[in-house]
């Protein structure tokens, strides 16, 4: 599976425990909590990942990347953001 279909399969994972609430599911509790809380999240992964990469091994490094990137489309969901309006964001940006 290409990395893009790894995130837009995440993606519908994340999309379908938001909407079903499963018991004991992490995405579900992040999504009753709020956004503010999902935001604050992100920002945790995000230092996480800067401590990795400067103090940490590889293997840590990729770890704490994932949860970032979960996080995150967890947060793009919560705000409607399909993966591919980023891909296309993403496209846009690398015209010359």
């Amino acid at each position: 599976m290409a990395g893009s279909e790894v995130l837009d399969r995440l993606y519908e994972v994340i999309l379908d425990r938001i909407n079903t609430r499963r018991e004991g599911s992490y995405t579900a509790m992040l999504y009753e909590r709020g956004k503010p809380y999902i935001a604050q999240k992100v920002g945790e992964e995000a230092s996480e990942v800067i401590v990795a990469a400067l103090a940490e091994g590889r293997e840590r490094f990729i770890s704490e990347v994932a949860d970032l990137l979960y996080h995150l489309l967890v947060l793009m969901a919560v705000n409607n953001v399909r993966p591919e309006e980023v891909y296309e964001e993403l496209r846009r940006r690398m015209r010359p």
